[in-house]
């Protein structure tokens, strides 16, 4: 408390001393019989002098400043249009920089040229035409350019990719990235959040939609609606206790199950067995994401939890992976990463993938490599005895089929909690 005060102090003490010193210097200009606003030319010409030198040091850092760190610290260009997008950065750049140059080296030299001499008055010119038309014109001819040529970058990056792009789906979740992809279809099997499961005997952590998955997934929710309804039998018996909160929990748990599980019943019924061919040749892998030089991929970006970034910063390309929705991005890696180890003399470069969306406590450690590198050797990775990819559906030696399953009957509520079965 003492500390606080002896602070208050001192600032109060502060504010009047300025407070006398501004009334001392008001006393000397009276003493002086000049007015606040007269400047003698010593200093006049100082200050006008000084302005060159601030130039000739403020251009000085601003040039060094650019040759240290011009590239602004990006890579180089990986990907088609990479190069097309660092271009048009370089256009946006030379603009600004002109301009930039142009206008402050005219703010100091004119500060300079025209500081105040004796006997010479300034010419009063208020309006000129012509003048205005061209610091309209230039300016809005210039943006047109800029925005003319981003339109036609947008569109090339945007649009629909070409009859062989190889499909992938980068899927986020706090916090990793699972790549999978399409196979020798280059179709992805159809997803479903409500297939997304950890279990133990069947892990699906996609929700990649075929005919086991579904079982499985059923499986385990039943499995949790009868512990969860044995548990409120048990409550509503006298043989465990739950506090009220918790027991409507439980029941609005085992209430959410069967519905979800109403609904896998009826995406069965809809897809049929065809489902799963289009997930049969598909795979994933935690590890790395392998592409192939001169390849174009198009993308298919999904989220788990909440809303992430894909950020492929040396191919120039990036899309949020949005809950409930599917986002597609397009690009063509142009360098391996053999080659690009040699351009940037790091033997030890990879290309990465980055969440740049703030996505929880642990987003900064979110990342994936990435590897280009040719046909031959995305063959000889992609092969499933190397262990570093799984297959969506396993092979008919190593697939574990669901128990059996009975869809249940919709019945009247016979207790308080609601049970279905």
């Amino acid at each position: 408390m003492g500390s606080k005060v002896i602070i208050l102090i001192v600032i109060i003490l502060a504010i009047v001393a300025v407070a006398q010193l501004l009334k001392m210097y008001d006393a000397i200009v009276a003493v002086r019989g000049k007015r606040e606003e007269d400047v003698d030319l010593k200093t006049n010409n100082l200050n006008a002098t000084l302005f060159i030198v601030f130039m000739v040091v403020f251009f000085g850092s601003f040039f060094y400043l650019i040759s240290e760190y011009g590239r602004g610290r990006m890579p180089i260009a990986a990907s088609e249009h990479g190069v097309e997008i660092d271009w048009l950065y370089g256009i946006n750049w030379v603009i600004v920089f002109t301009v930039y140059l142009l206008t402050n080296a005219l703010l100091f030299i004119f500060a300079f040229r025209y500081r105040y001499k004796p006997g010479v008055k300034a010419f009063y010119y208020p309006h000129n035409n012509k003048l205005e038309m061209i610091w309209t014109v230039i300016p809005a001819a210039a943006l047109a350019v800029i925005i003319i040529l981003g339109l036609m970058t947008w569109n090339n990056i945007m649009g629909k990719a070409s009859d062989d792009a190889v499909v992938v789906e980068i899927y986020a979740k706090q916090f990793d990235f699972t790549a999978r992809y399409s196979g020798d279809d280059n179709k992805l099997g159809y997803s479903d959040y409500k297939l997304i499961s950890n279990y133990a005997d069947n892990s699906n952590p996609l929700g990649v939609v075929t005919q086991n998955n579904m079982d499985w997934r059923i499986f385990e929710i039943q499995q949790g609606i009868l512990e969860a309804d044995s548990l409120l039998k048990a409550v509503d018996e006298g043989k465990a206790i739950l506090s009220k909160a918790n027991y409507l929990k439980r029941v609005k748990e085992s209430e959410k199950m069967a519905r979800i599980e109403t609904r896998i019943w009826n995406m069965k019924e809809r897809f049929g067995d065809s489902v799963t061919v289009l997930a049969n040749d598909d795979f994933y892998t935690k590890t790395q994401l392998f592409l192939v030089e001169d390849q174009e991929y198009s993308f298919v970006f999904r989220s788990q939890d909440v809303i992430h970034s894909a950020y492929f910063p040396h191919f120039r390309a990036q899309m949020n992976c949005v809950p409930g929705q599917r986002t597609t991005f397009k690009f063509k890696p142009t360098m391996t990463t053999a080659e690009m180890r040699k351009e940037t003399n790091n033997p030890e470069f990879n290309y990465i993938l980055l969440c740049n969306k703030i996505c929880g406590k642990s987003h900064s450690m979110m990342n994936m490599p990435v590897y280009v590198g040719t046909q031959e050797e995305f063959d000889a990775w992609s092969d499933l005895e190397a262990g570093n990819v799984k297959p969506i559906v396993a092979a008919d030696s190593l697939l574990v089929a669901a128990p059996h399953i009975v869809k249940p009957v919709v019945e009247e509520s016979t207790n308080d909690h609601g049970g279905h079965h």
